[in-house]
C-alpha cells in the first residue's frame, strides 16, 4: 500500500526547525566558508602568480587592490551591530549575515596580509594590521564562546535560575545563622564570618578564573572539622547540621560562582573586540590619508 503524501505545510514546517537548529556556522550549508576559501585562495594564488617590482607591497598596483577589498570588508563587517537591530527572514536573515561575517573576518587575515606584501614596521600601516589580527583573534575567541559554553552554562545551572541560586544562596545563610544560637563563641565567630562575607567580591580576574582563596564558608568549614576531628560525637550535635549547611552553601557557591564565571567570558571578549574594532577603525583611516596624501 503506498503510503499517504504528506501536507506541503508539513513538509516547510520541517524544513523551517531543520534550518533552526543549524548553527550561524554551519548555516546554509557553510555557504559562507566556501565563498571565504574561495576568495582566499583566489588572492593567493594571484599573489604568487602576479610579478610587482621589485616586490609585493601596500603601494603597488596589486597592494591598493587587495587594499580596497579588505578595506570594503572591514566596513561592512562593523555593521554586525547595526544588522541585530533588525530581524528579517531568507538570505539575509542575520544568522546568514552572522556566519557572513565570521568568515569573511577570518579571510581578511589572507587579505590583509598579502596587503602589506610583508612589510611590517613601526608605522602608522602595521598598526592597522595588528589592530585589524586583535579584533579577528578576539571574534575566534568569541566563535568559541558562544559554540560551547552555552551548554556549559545550562548544565551548571541545573535547570535552577540565576535568581533561584541565589535565593538558595540566601535562605542557607538563614539557617546558618539560627543554627549557630547554641554554638561557643568561638564557632559562631567562624559561622557568623561566612554570613558576613560577601561571597562574591573581587576583581574581574577573579571572577574569570573562578578563584575565591579567601572563602570564609571554606575557611569556616575547615577550623569546624578540625576542632571537632580529636572531640567525642554527641547526639543532637549542632556542629553536625552546621557541617551540612556549609557544605551545602559551599556547593551551591560553586554553582553560582561557575554560572558567573562562563557570563564572563561569554561578554568579556567583546570588550576587546569592540572597542579594538573603533581603534581598527581610526588607523585604517589614517592609513588610507597617509597613503593617498603623503605618498
Amino acid at each position: 500500500m503506498a503510503s499517504a503524501a504528506k501536507p506541503a505545510g508539513a513538509t516547510h514546517g520541517s524544513r523551517r526547525r531543520q534550518s533552526q537548529h543549524v548553527g550561524f556556522l554551519g548555516h546554509n550549508g557553510f555557504k559562507w566558508l566556501k565563498i571565504a576559501v574561495f576568495l582566499s585562495l583566489v588572492c593567493l594564488v594571484s599573489y604568487f602568480l602576479i610579478d610587482v617590482e621589485p616586490r609585493h607591497n601596500g603601494g603597488s598596483w596589486y597592494g591598493y587592490t587587495l587594499g580596497t577589498i579588505g578595506a570594503l570588508l572591514i566596513l561592512w563587517l562593523t555593521m554586525l551591530g547595526l544588522r541585530k537591530r533588525t530581524m528579517t527572514p531568507g538570505g539575509w536573515s542575520l544568522k546568514a549575515w552572522t556566519s557572513a561575517h565570521v568568515y569573511l573576518g577570518l579571510s581578511l587575515i589572507v587579505i590583509g596580509t598579502l596587503h602589506t606584501g610583508f612589510q611590517l614596521g613601526w608605522n602608522v600601516h602595521t598598526l592597522a594590521w595588528a589592530l585589524m589580527m586583535i579584533v579577528i583573534i578576539s571574534g575566534i575567541f568569541g566563535i568559541y564562546a558562544y559554540a560551547t559554553l552555552p551548554q556549559s552554562l545550562s548544565n551548571n545551572r541545573d535547570e535552577m535560575t540565576e535568581t533561584q541560586m541565589i535565593e538558595a544562596l540566601r535562605s542557607l545563610d538563614r539557617q546558618l545563622h539560627d543554627a549557630a544560637q547554641p554554638l561557643e563563641p568561638e564557632q559562631a565567630a567562624l559561622v557568623q564570618s561566612s554570613l558576613e562575607q560577601d561571597p562574591f567580591a573581587g576583581g574581574l580576574i577573579q571572577r574569570l578564573s573562578n578563584s575565591y582563596p579567601g572563602c570564609a564558608t571554606r575557611k569556616a568549614q575547615a577550623e569546624l572539622r578540625r576542632s571537632r576531628a580529636y572531640q567525642p560525637r554527641m547526639g543532637d550535635d549542632p556542629l553536625d547540621k552546621i557541617d551540612n549547611l556549609l557544605e551545602r552553601k559551599e556547593a551551591t557557591l560553586a554553582r553560582v560562582r561557575r554560572h558567573l564565571q562562563i557570563k564572563g567570558l561569554l561578554q568579556i571578549w567583546l570588550y576587546v573586540h569592540v572597542p579594538m574594532t573603533f581603534a581598527l577603525l581610526a588607523a585604517l583611516s589614517a592609513h588610507i590619508v597617509s597613503v593617498f596624501f603623503y605618498w
